[in-house]
């Protein structure tokens, strides 16, 4: 007997971390990392509560901490056995737990100063979730696969990542398992990325699954088009940049959403809609991606590779510094006009964009460009949702700069995407299991797959509740 357990992104779009338990042993998918909210720190602290020693091996779809980000923390707690991901995937782990791990350890230093929060809580409470030492230990248990090769990472089981067109990296995974003579198939989406969009290749479509973990980000909207996002982008950047001589600020993810929109930034300059672009990423995670990708030239679509060349040539007309110390990265908030600057984190929650807001979301001349999902819960999410003030390093800042959404640019497929891809299924799978998405989400989106392909045995994934699959 198979068995199906959602122990993260269900009902909510981070956490992810599916644990599959079959008569040879059992493992996991993903472990990733909680993500906005009150809840998200006790809900990590106390996220891999069994015996991990009994875990055979982790499979892990992509680098974004919420699938990702709690691995130090899983071998730092017993986990004793291999993470498989693909080789772009455990480049870019490399990159991201350490700087999860820093960011852990400089916030339970931040919480153990704060009086209040030592009257309030518990030491342990303010322990780092891991340490930089723990994350660099868990980086020697990854083990690199190729995109489209069949391996066998624990007994009964045999896997492949294909590429999901996410971000760097980012696989699919089917996975066969044997059991009494006969094999199953599951299939894991992890993230599927929005076909045509620059950089990453397009998700590659999946023939056959007995059972199918799909995610609902957007499950219950579709984007707007990348044109006319692009041409938002236009003009947000010449009435900020060229009309009323401010800055614009980019919220980005460092991974995948900061090089995509570098992408559209060359590209809109390229293309003449704006004379001249003076950028700067203020993110050395961000930074070290970004040369990443660069060196995983061939994962790139062929248009990023015309844009590439163009920028190497231009280098007058798309100027970009790449920002790491903290003496730079302070310099930056005298610069009151002229600069186009992209930080993380994306969510607004932590990391150098929140100095960047500060300095700059009191001014009416200033735009903020919000260009990826923001969770319930999460700073981003207040300036979405229209906040006339904020509170940034205990100090409350009015909101004066235009806020610009351009949901065109998510690395998340939209509901017709997604359906899309779930036709290149030859036949439904028997059941289907809808992951990764806000409740109201993912219900739509178990309608829409009802209603427009006709399938049956689709429904949202119940967190912590076993499925077991006949």
């Amino acid at each position: 007997v198979m068995k199906l357990t959602f122990l993260g992104a269900a009902g909510e779009v981070t956490g992810s971390c599916l644990r599959v338990d079959h008569e040879h042993g059992t493992f996991l998918v993903d472990c990733g990392l909680f993500q906005g909210g009150r809840e998200a720190d006790r809900k990590n602290r106390s996220a891999l509560d069994f015996e991990l020693r009994g875990i055979d091996f982790v499979l892990v779809t992509h680098a974004h901490l919420d699938h990702s980000g709690l691995l130090p923390r899983l071998v730092a707690l017993g986990y004793r056995g291999r993470i498989f991901a693909t080789t772009a995937t455990v480049d870019l782990l490399g990159v991201m737990l350490m700087d999860s791990a820093h960011i852990q350890e400089k916030e339970a230093e931040w919480a153990l100063r704060d009086t209040r929060s030592r009257k309030a809580a518990r030491r342990a409470e303010v322990a780092p979730l891991y340490t930089v030492e723990q994350a660099r230990t868990s980086l020697g248990r990854l083990a690199a696969a190729d995109y489209d090769e069949w391996i066998e990472p624990g007994a009964g089981v045999r896997c492949r990542f294909r590429d999901a067109g996410h971000i760097l990296g980012s696989a699919i995974i089917e996975i066969e398992v044997g059991e009494r003579g006969h094999t199953r198939r599951l299939v894991a989406s992890g993230d599927i990325g929005q076909p045509m969009r620059p950089v990453l290749r397009d998700p590659v479509r999946i023939a056959r699954a007995d059972y199918l973990c799909v995610e609902s980000t957007y499950g219950n909207r579709a984007h707007r088009s990348f044109a006319a996002t692009c041409d938002e982008l236009a003009l947000a950047l010449r009435r900020t940049l060229e009309v009323d001589g401010g800055n614009v600020i980019i919220p980005a993810f460092a991974v995948g959403r900061t090089q995509e929109v570098l992408f559209v930034l060359a590209d809109l300059v390229r293309g003449g809609r704006i004379g001249r672009l003076d950028v700067v990423v203020d993110s050395p995670m961000a930074s070290a991606v970004t040369a990443l990708t660069v060196r995983h030239a061939d994962l790139w679509d062929d248009e990023t590779r015309a844009l590439y060349a163009w920028v190497e040539a231009n280098p007058a007309r798309f100027r970009v510094r790449f920002v790491q110390d903290v003496e730079e990265s302070m310099a930056l908030n005298a610069v009151k006009g002229g600069l186009v600057v992209i930080s993380a984190s994306g969510m607004c929650d932590a990391g150098r964009i929140k100095h960047h807001l500060r300095y700059n979301l009191g001014r009416r001349e200033c735009a903020v460009v919000i260009a990826g999902f923001q969770a319930a819960g999460t700073l981003g999410r207040r300036l979405v949702d229209g906040a006339r003030q904020v509170t940034l390093f205990g100090e409350r800042i009015p909101v004066r700069a235009r806020i610009h959404t351009i949901g065109g640019l998510s690395a998340h497929a939209d509901q017709p995407a997604l359906l899309d891809w779930l036709r290149g299924f030859g036949e439904p799978p028997r059941r289907t299991f809808v992951v990764h998405g806000e409740s109201a989400a993912s219900a739509a989106f178990v309608e829409a797959v009802e209603r427009e392909l006709g399938w049956s045995g689709v429904e949202a994934a119940q967190p912590g509740v076993p499925v077991v699959l006949k």
